[in-house]
């Protein structure tokens, strides 16, 4: 498999970079609600929802994760599309008007307001339930993956999700020690709101390749603690650059309403340290992310520049 050659710091590295990653997760999730029978409404909501765009962002971290360990990104599938389900259910429940009330979502109008708010809950709901199927879905030409590593996989797929649902608590609903400051309170958020499904679709991807590359025990365990530390990175990096865009992108730009998080007063990386510090911890956390999958040689290019990619992004 060839690995496209990035200039480090391009917008238009990390598209390239997540073009085949993309492609073959949006055939697997297609190829999995073919077979899912859900209800006719319900199936047009979750492709509107699920397929309708998006960086695709979490599935190429597993996907090249997964090739850092030996093995092709195919074999990270599985992970990409359950990461992705999760992070799509997130994204429609986190529209509704009880949430953040948006009404843009990737350009296009979000679910509730396309669907109704009952079909966007539901549509939600089906797709979280989803992901775990996903782990086990095996495509014609594929085999199924031992009991174990599914097992290994759900494990990070809940702690990935939980974890994102705590943040969304905290970020939304308060519930943190009053007795941090502003720093660690923006730091506990996004390490799990932004964060940890993050993590999880790093780890997720990395178990799959060091199956798919019969990685002994030891191996296998290095690799995972190199990438969990690379999406750890990467996370908190995503978010930092989040805030930045909502407080200096349009709204065409992004494709979402921009500067909603003040007006909702809650707490963000330039809000607490300025513009100028904001951009310069996320570009920390970027050589962070690249020194942590450095053993990696070669085989970790795609996931240093990703990291560089991403800390400078438009959208």
């Amino acid at each position: 498999m060839s690995k496209p050659g990035i200039a480090p710091l391009s917008g238009k590295g990390a598209v390239a970079l997540t073009r085949e990653p993309a492609s073959g997760v949006d055939a697997f999730l297609g190829d999995y609600l073919d077979v899912a029978g859900l209800a006719p409404g319900l199936d047009d909501a979750v492709r509107y929802a699920l397929l309708g765009g998006g960086k695709r962002i979490r599935p190429t971290m597993a996907w090249w994760c997964g090739v850092a360990c030996g093995a092709p990104g195919e074999a990270t599938l599985p992970a990409g599309a359950a990461v992705e389900l999760v992070h799509a259910f997130s994204l429609v429940h986190d529209d509704l008007p009880a949430m953040d009330d948006d009404d843009l979502r990737r350009g296009r109008q979000t679910l509730h307001v396309r669907s109704g708010e009952a079909m966007a809950i539901l549509a939600g709901d089906a797709m979280l339930t989803l992901a775990f199927g996903a782990l086990r879905h095996t495509p014609p030409g594929s085999d199924a993956l031992p009991g174990d590593v599914v097992a290994a996989l759900v494990d990070e797929l809940v702690a990935g999700t939980t974890g994102m649902i705590d943040g969304q608590i905290y970020d939304t609903l308060g519930g943190l020690d009053e007795s941090l400051d502003d720093t660690a309170r923006l730091e506990a958020i996004h390490s799990r709101k932004t964060g940890a499904l993050i993590r999880a679709a790093c780890r997720m991807g990395a178990i799959l390749g060091a199956h798919r590359a019969r990685l002994d025990d030891a191996a296998r365990d290095g690799a995972i603690a190199r990438l969990s530390a690379y999406g750890e990175a990467v996370g908190l990096m995503f978010q930092i650059v989040d805030d930045l865009l909502d407080v200096e992108s349009t709204r065409e730009q992004v494709g979402k309403r921009t500067g909603k998080d003040a007006d909702a007063g809650k707490l963000t990386y330039p809000g607490v340290h300025g513009v100028d510090r904001a951009r310069g911890e996320a570009e920390r956390l970027g050589e962070a992310a690249a020194a942590a999958v450095e053993p990696f040689g070669e085989a970790g290019k795609a996931l240093r520049e990703l990291a560089a990619s991403l800390a400078t992004r438009a959208r």
